[in-house]
């Protein structure tokens, strides 16, 4: 049986006086696209932040891939886990190759020499994100989904197994939030990468997602595939507020609505 991407047994987290994350106990597929959903508040970016190693939990132990992440050396982590936060870094001025390559880093030989299979993975990472045409261009001269592209172009030139996304899909358009996810759900059932992404849309999760889980006030509830969660009963009880369901017409998945 192949081990999840991540296996957390009692994690938690209390900022002040303030129980953000109550102990989740919790497997994370490995080769599959998991959304993160929940109100805001939730605790879904403070769980996020504790995968990619940006916080460290108060109790608990979490493996990535069978091992403790917490023995990880740092060049090591960023091998196998990239992470790309909800506000994304300042890109001051770097072109969208430069911001690509900087995604090297961790494979990066002695005394940081870039290799020629450093300029051959970035020049992947642009093909695969269709950004050849605006490589040499500033990233901050980008429109909201050619910029989005540029870091996912950063995360694929570090070549992780696992991608770790905090609301890829927030500030963009339709258009743009189906390229985006159509591209990761690629990495997953073509490269067989293990996807953690944070969404609010449960149309798109329902489409993109083959497991959800859903936080509430720091605690799971609920998680699944997408049909065993997606029924208006449970997601009134989890969002609050009454929902109808209907199947698309055409490719049958579920889309829903508030009522």
């Amino acid at each position: 049986m192949t081990a999840p991407a991540f296996s957390l047994r009692g994690v938690d987290l209390r900022i002040g006086d303030r129980l953000v994350l109550h102990p989740l106990t919790l497997d994370l597929p490995a080769g599959q696209v998991t959304g993160l959903l929940g109100h805001n508040g939730s605790g879904k970016s403070t769980l996020m932040k504790i995968l990619a190693r940006q916080m460290k939990p108060d109790s608990g132990e979490i493996d990535l891939f069978g091992t403790p992440l917490a023995t990880h050396a740092p060049r090591r982590l960023a091998r196998s886990l990239a992470y790309l936060p909800q506000h994304a870094p300042d890109t001051d001025g770097l072109t969208v190759r430069e911001l690509a390559a900087l995604g090297r880093y961790p494979w990066h030989g002695p005394f940081g020499r870039v290799s020629d299979l450093d300029r051959q993975k970035t020049e992947s990472a642009l093909a695969m994100t269709n950004l050849m045409t605006f490589a040499d261009r500033q990233v901050d001269t980008l429109s909201g989904g050619e910029r989005q592209r540029a870091f996912l172009a950063m995360l694929m030139a570090q070549d992780a197994e696992c991608l770790l996304l905090d609301e890829p899909i927030s500030a963009l358009d339709v258009a743009q939030q189906i390229d985006v996810m159509s591209f990761v759900r690629r990495q997953a059932m073509e490269h067989g990468r293990s996807v953690v992404v944070i969404l609010h849309d449960l149309n798109i999760a329902a489409r993109f997602c083959d497991r959800l889980v859903v936080l509430s006030h720091g605690r799971v509830a609920g998680q699944g595939a997408p049909d065993d969660l997606i029924h208006p009963d449970r997601l009134e009880t989890l969002y609050g507020v009454p929902m109808g369901i209907f199947a698309h017409p055409t490719t049958g998945w579920p889309v829903t609505y508030v009522l």
